[in-house]
C-alpha cells in the first residue's frame, strides 16, 4: 500500500509560491521548452513580481497561470497547494468555512477556491468501466414528503456506475427515465460487460443494447442473486451522503456536479496513496495557452 503524502513532505515540495510556479511551469512548458516566438529551445527566466518568464534568447514572455484555476485569482499559490493538498488529505471533503480558517481568506474567496478545485479534480475521468458494472440511481437533497417512494419535491436524481473493485463514475440526471439514463449508461460502460442493477423498469432493456444485464428484486426483499447485487454502488452512496451531510451540510443542484466529481476522483484515486496530491498536481496542466 503506498504512503500517505503528508503535510511535511507537501512543505519541502512547495515552501514557497515560487515553488508553485516553477511547478506549474514545468508542467504546462516541459523541462525542455521551445519558445513560440523564436522556435528555440529556450530557459526561461523569471520576471520578478510577476507569474511569468521570459525567453533568454528573445524575451517574449510567458504566463503559465494563464488557462488554469489560478489565472485570475491573487491569493498566493502556496495557498492553493495547501488546499488541493487539504483536498487529497481527507476522506469526506473539505467546508469552505475550513478552507477559510486553514488558509486565512474570506469565506467568498474559500468557497471560490473549493469549487475551481472540484473543476480540477473532473479532470480525472476513467476511460470506460468494464468486468462487473453496477448501476444504480440516488436522490440527493430536498425535502421528502410524508409517503414512501423514489421521487420527492426538490431532489436531486444521480446516476451512478461502479465498477467491481474499480472506479465509479456518477451523473447529474433530469429524471430516471430510460430515455434518459441508456444513453449515459451506454456512454460510460463498455459493450460486453455485466451490468447489475435492481428491478426499476429504465435497466430493462440494457440487455438489447450490448450488455450482459443481470437484475436482483429489492422491491421482494432479494439483495442478491448469485452474484448479481448492487452493494458496491450503494456502499458509495452511503459514504457519499454521510460525507455531504457531515461536511457541507447541504449541496445545492446547481453545483452538485462539481461536488460528485471530487467524491469520484477521491474515490478512484483512493490506492495511490502519496501520487493522488501529485495527480492532481498533474491536472494542472490543461491546454497551454495560445
Amino acid at each position: 500500500m503506498p504512503k500517505t503524502y503528508t503535510f511535511y513532505q507537501f512543505q519541502q515540495d512547495y515552501p514557497n509560491d515560487d515553488a508553485c510556479l516553477d511547478k506549474i511551469m514545468e508542467l504546462r512548458y516541459g523541462r525542455e521548452p521551445r519558445c513560440d516566438e523564436c522556435k528555440r529551445i529556450t530557459k526561461y527566466h523569471r520576471i520578478a513580481k510577476r507569474r511569468g518568464y521570459a525567453c533568454q534568447f528573445c524575451g517574449a514572455h510567458v504566463y503559465p497561470c494563464v488557462g488554469t484555476p489560478f489565472e485570475k485569482s491573487t491569493t498566493p499559490l502556496h495557498k492553493w497547494f495547501y488546499a488541493m493538498f487539504l483536498f487529497t488529505t481527507t476522506r469526506h471533503g473539505v467546508a469552505a468555512k475550513e478552507l477559510e480558517r486553514q488558509l486565512g481568506v474570506t469565506y467568498k474567496c474559500a468557497w471560490r477556491m473549493g469549487h475551481q478545485i472540484r473543476k480540477l479534480m473532473s479532470g480525472l475521468e476513467p476511460y470506460g468501466l468494464v468486468g462487473d458494472v453496477e448501476v444504480d440511481e440516488t436522490y440527493l437533497g430536498g425535502k421528502r414528503p410524508g409517503k414512501p417512494g423514489r421521487g420527492a419535491d426538490g431532489k436531486a436524481i444521480v446516476l451512478g456506475m461502479k465498477e467491481r473493485g474499480g472506479d465509479v463514475r456518477t451523473r447529474v440526471v433530469d429524471d430516471a427515465k430510460r430515455k434518459t439514463i441508456e444513453p449515459i449508461v451506454r456512454e460510460n460502460v463498455r459493450e460486453g460487460s455485466v451490468v447489475h442493477t435492481d428491478e426499476w423498469w429504465a435497466y430493462r432493456n440494457l440487455g438489447r443494447r450490448g450488455f450482459e444485464h443481470e437484475s436482483v428484486r429489492h422491491s421482494e426483499k432479494q439483495w442478491v442473486k448469485g452474484s448479481t447485487h448492487t452493494n458496491s454502488i450503494e456502499g458509495y452512496w452511503s459514504q457519499l451522503k454521510r460525507s455531504i451531510l457531515g461536511t457541507h451540510i447541504h449541496v445545492s443542484k446547481k453545483h452538485l456536479p462539481k461536488y460528485l466529481a471530487e467524491f469520484d476522483f477521491r474515490h478512484n484515486t483512493r490506492t495511490m496513496g502519496d501520487w493522488m496530491f501529485r495527480l492532481m498536481v498533474d491536472l494542472i496542466e490543461g491546454e497551454r495557452p495560445a
